[in-house]
């Protein structure tokens, strides 16, 4: 099996948001996936429908050992294992987990678009993927992770520092940060 870098990006706006994306991040770590660092919390604003409760989102990096479709398959049951339901588009959420970037891939699929199509115009992304890895390439528009934030930057909702990364004893997956 072949082995890829992969960013996920991970926001909750229900519940207790914290202890939402601290599970998920439990929950994917497996011996598919391996979780190597993990961002600072963030506070943000949502974006797409207003009308709803701020998001906390970090960004992990992990390496997989899954397909990129795969490894969707397994976020989606992530998602539904947390009991998210689908309602409105960019609605409430208990948990939501997308994969951001794999390795240098372009995929273009009915069911999955890496680079995510909206990675480049979201602060609530971009900022904890700076925090974790400035300089990775977006493939398609070959600039950095800090360079995409900067184009954007107070456009894209609001977003605060909210908590530190976690740490090893929250994390059952013992990643290196």
């Amino acid at each position: 099996m072949e082995q890829r870098t992969v960013y996920v990006g991970l926001g909750s706006n229900l519940g207790d948001k914290v202890t939402n994306c601290l599970r998920a991040l439990n929950k994917l770590s497996s011996p598919e996936n391996s979780i190597q660092a993990v961002s600072s919390f963030y506070q943000t604003q949502p974006v797409g429908y207003s009308e709803q409760d701020w998001f906390v989102n970090c960004v992990a990096r992990v390496i997989s050992w899954l397909s990129p479709h795969s490894l969707l398959k397994s976020l989606k049951r992530i998602e539904d294992e947390l009991g998210r339901v689908r309602t409105v588009r960019w609605g409430p959420r208990v948990i939501d987990l997308d994969i951001l970037l794999c390795d240098t891939e372009v995929i273009k699929h009915s069911s999955l678009v890496v680079p995510h199509p909206r990675l480049h115009e979201r602060q609530f992304v971009l900022v904890p993927l700076v925090e974790l890895a400035p300089g990775v390439v977006h493939p398609i528009l070959k600039k950095t992770a800090k360079e995409l934030l900067r184009d954007i930057e107070g456009k894209g909702g609001e977003v605060e520092w909210y908590a530190a990364p976690p740490s090893r004893e929250l994390l059952r997956c013992g990643f290196d940060h």
